[in-house]
């Protein structure tokens, strides 16, 4: 039957179809796919909505791989060895007639492909004015670039923002060191001047949380400082049900998760690694769902722990 309908989907289209139509539909332009995706969580509506996809060399991801090896792995992956593309995931959770929005996206913050959350939340029928409140995992440009509009403003003009202390006071407060991070010099000048200019608009209000704490029922943070000082992963639950959302824990499954290479932007590359095992630990023991910020589009899935360390389980999808 699949050979059947890929090598002849125009007769099976014309004998289940009218004429008129399935004549439209041959003739029909390629469209975009869709940027959300849409799932329950017990009682609370769920939707991934894509910003885009940003990226870069793979050895920026997986920085302790053996060059020859980090090759191999991508190319058996069937993934290109010279470029590594990472999904801007944000998740909209609808809670007790509020709509959280756990990230904000990158917008043009870290290239040309960003800034996609606003039309995905058009697609669902909302605008940014009805968003009540974000909750940042970790101020890095990717997960903040939205907030700031082009001239300024606030993109999000009726939200309350929330961020971890420990990073307001590391990126924001403060003139972060970034020498850590292994991109150019000019890289980081901009990573950090990004940084200030998509919080500047919600400075003045920004309301600032201890990772661990618990936002709101069925919506906790989890400490997991190391990729920066204070960044948190989400615990959503509603009745048994449970999302684990990882943030940068890590960046792709193939270099992260299925092997144990380290992500090089990790500030502190030890305190990530711990915080990754426990978290991953746990993950796998209850066979909880998650969800990867920046893993292929809609990002969702389960992590398995296996004899040598972790293998990542894509979910299946949900029409």
């Amino acid at each position: 039957m699949l050979s059947a309908v890929a090598g002849g989907t125009g007769v099976l289209l014309n004998n289940i179809l009218p004429a008129s139509v399935a004549a439209q539909s041959a003739a029909a332009e390629p469209i975009g796919n869709a940027g959300h995706y849409r799932f329950q969580i017990g009682d609370i509506t769920a939707t991934v909505l894509s910003d885009g996809i940003i990226g870069g060399a793979p050895n920026v991801y997986a920085g302790d791989a053996p060059e020859a090896e980090l090759e191999e792995v991508l190319h058996r992956a069937f993934l290109p060895t010279d470029f590594m593309t990472l999904n801007l995931n944000t998740l909209l959770l609808e809670i007790d007639g509020r709509r959280i929005l756990l990230e904000a996206g990158a917008g043009a913050t870290m290239g040309p492909n960003g800034g996609r959350l606003f039309d995905n939340l058009q697609a669902i029928g909302l605008s940014t004015e009805d968003i009540d409140l974000i909750v940042i995992s970790h101020t890095h440009p990717d997960h903040v670039g939205n907030l700031r509009t082009a001239d300024g403003g606030k993109a999000f003009p009726r939200a309350i923002v929330m961020v971890p202390s420990a990073d307001w006071a590391f990126f924001v407060e403060g003139e972060p060191d970034l020498s850590y991070m292994p991109v150019p010099p000019e890289f980081r000048q901009r990573f950090a001047a990004n940084i200030k200019q998509s919080v500047q608009p919600f400075a003045g209000d920004i309301e600032l949380y201890e990772a661990g704490s618990e936002i709101v029922p069925g919506l906790m943070t989890i400490a997991a400082p190391g990729h920066t000082p204070g960044m948190a992963t989400f615990l959503v639950q509603s009745g048994s049900d449970q999302l684990l959302l990882t943030a940068d824990l890590a960046y792709h499954p193939v270099v992260n998760i299925d092997r144990p290479w380290r992500p090089g932007p990790d500030r502190d590359q030890e305190a990530a690694a711990t915080a990754r095992r426990r978290i991953f630990d746990q993950a796998a023991a209850d066979r909880t769902l998650v969800l990867g910020f920046h893993y292929p589009f809609p990002g969702l899935g389960r992590i398995l722990r296996t004899d040598t360390g972790y293998a990542w389980v894509p979910a299946g999808w949900q029409f």
